[in-house]
């Protein structure tokens, strides 16, 4: 799996890097003339608040910032084609892909691992979940949203706030 640089090879990074940005960018790069061709449309990219804190896990930490500059780079180029790019980035979440890979790669017990990323997250109840993502998708992609394009809206707690 991911981890520091010099211990990091050359094909799981390629394979973070495909599945983090080079996914992005297909999907983008295939959507975009439908809607420049429609005259509008919305785009909602998925980042990590680890492309803005220190992480050590160096090729997702930069694959999602790559999504950020992605986001930022075709917001600018198809605003005038009334198409927004937003990205939605997201702290610690409770999932069974998170919560039973942190279990995997430490050997510690699921409910230590639950316990520890609640208390990480400042805002009271700890982690969020998929509805929390679902619906910062869903305002971003509303007609309450129009004129919001190029914003990395962190999905957090307050994780990215948070100085350490």
């Amino acid at each position: 799996g991911d981890r520091r640089l010099v211990k990091l090879s050359e094909e799981t990074w390629d394979k973070i890097f495909n599945v983090n940005l080079k996914g992005m960018f297909l999907t983008c790069k295939y959507v975009l003339p439908v809607m420049a061709k429609q005259g509008s449309g919305c785009i909602i990219n998925i980042s990590s608040i680890a492309s803005v804190c220190a992480a050590p896990f160096v090729a997702y930490k930069i694959s999602k910032s790559g999504v950020n500059s992605l986001t930022h780079q075709l917001a600018m180029e198809y605003a005038s084609q009334g198409i927004r790019v937003n990205t939605v980035m997201l702290g610690l979440m409770n999932t069974p892909m998170a919560i039973e890979g942190f279990v995997r790669t430490t050997g510690a017990r699921k409910k230590d691992v639950i316990k520890l990323r609640n208390r990480l997250v400042p805002l009271k109840g700890g982690m969020g979940d998929a509805w929390d993502t679902a619906y910062a998708a869903l305002f971003l992609a509303s007609d309450e949203a129009k004129f919001i394009t190029s914003v990395i809206l962190p999905v957090d707690g307050g994780q990215s706030a948070r100085t350490r």
